[in-house]
């Protein structure tokens, strides 16, 4: 028998197949702007035609008596589908001219994704890896710049190593997340310009839109320079930062972050506590961060023993933070619930207007998880 709902329904199917063939079609004519910006060596991504589209966006949304976050949330994926597709093309150059560049550590996650990268974007690559030492002066010979993607505890002795072997001329580089040391070590090493680099993203993203890349400058500025101009036309946000500025900053972003996540999952496996056990029972925030730790726990155990105990001062920052803990934990062995006020009270003044960034963008997260995947 005829449900009372079948006739909706179908328009409702009869809708979304039209909105899959307008996807279709956008996505054509996106292919079409593609080859165009190709042509006129352009940027992928153009931060202010995207806000202009955006904002237009929202207000032809609000005008048809749609939600406008609905309608930018909608966007924004359209948009990021639409430059995923375009970065699996051939890229703008940013040389008259292609330049010759050495990936070491170019068979790595990260070494590789930079060399396909570079490869599309019509530079010539050559890697250098494990194995291929007794082959390196013929790889540095004549190259334009070397870029070192490997290992932190690895990455003073490379490039030791190499800086020996390059041209004069050539712009060495480094991908390490500390740079004050790695830039040390290169301008010891190598007469030439130096610039350290320190991509801000995993080496699994779909593309490099929109991603941040720290640079430190260490010699010759002006000759990495194009390297930089290349990095932008990929659509990454490039910030310069001071080197100990950055390793200070890194301590807490990468070091302490890492750190605590060892600490969650560490005590969870004490207590016997499964996250699938618990994921059922879980709000949404906790399943966010129960998220965050778990995905951490997928990777590499020496890649982030190497970021959290990166040097002695990350270290003792460690130190630091447990020390605080303790102090912390008085608390709980006290049961002193108003020093626990008076403490969380003092933290929001100190975060500011920035708890209510905060609890805005976590709760634009928590909701699309929710969403998504509950």
């Amino acid at each position: 028998m005829p449900g009372p709902l079948d006739s909706q329904r179908e328009r409702i199917d009869a809708i979304d197949r039209r909105i899959l063939d307008l996807l279709q079609e956008r996505n054509a004519l996106a292919a079409e702007v593609l080859q165009a910006k190709l042509a006129a060596g352009l940027p992928i991504f153009v931060p202010e035609r995207e806000s202009q589209k955006v904002a237009s966006f929202r207000e032809a949304a609000g005008q048809l008596g749609l939600d406008p976050e609905w309608a930018e949330d909608f966007l924004r994926m359209i948009m990021s589908a639409s430059r995923a597709r375009q970065s699996v093309a051939d890229f703008p150059r940013a040389t008259p001219e292609p330049r010759t560049i050495l990936v070491v550590g170019g068979r790595g996650r990260m070494g590789s994704l930079y060399g396909r990268m570079l490869q599309a974007s019509g530079h010539l690559v050559r890697v250098l890896d494990q194995g291929d030492w007794d082959r390196a002066p013929g790889l540095a010979a004549g190259i334009d710049a070397a870029i070192v993607s490997v290992p932190i505890r690895d990455t003073e002795g490379v490039i030791t190593r190499l800086g020996p072997l390059l041209p004069p001329a050539a712009l060495l580089a480094d991908f390490t997340s500390v740079k004050k040391r790695p830039l040390e070590a290169m301008l010891a090493a190598h007469p030439g310009p130096v610039l350290g680099l320190h991509p801000m993203h995993a080496p699994d993203v779909g593309n490099l839109s929109k991603q941040l890349l720290i640079c430190c400058p260490g010699r010759q500025p002006e000759a990495g320079r194009w390297l930089l101009d290349q990095a932008a036309l990929w659509g990454m946000r490039v910030k310069e930062v001071e080197p100990g500025a950055h390793d200070r900053m890194m301590n807490l972003v990468q070091g302490l972050r890492h750190f605590v996540a060892l600490l969650h999952g560490s005590f969870m496996r004490a207590c016997n506590i499964a996250p699938g056990d618990i994921l059922d029972l879980s709000s949404p925030i906790y399943r966010a961060e129960l998220m965050m730790t778990g995905r951490i726990f997928a990777q590499n155990a020496e890649l982030y023993a190497d970021i959290v105990f990166a040097d002695q001062e990350r270290r003792q920052l460690l130190l630091d933070f447990a020390s605080h803990h303790a102090r912390l934990a008085e608390l709980a062995e006290t049961d002193d619930k108003e020093g626990f006020i008076r403490e969380f009270a003092a933290i929001g003044a100190f975060f500011g207007d920035f708890a209510d960034q905060a609890m805005r963008e976590s709760g634009y997260l928590i909701h699309r998880l929710a969403d998504r995947f509950v």
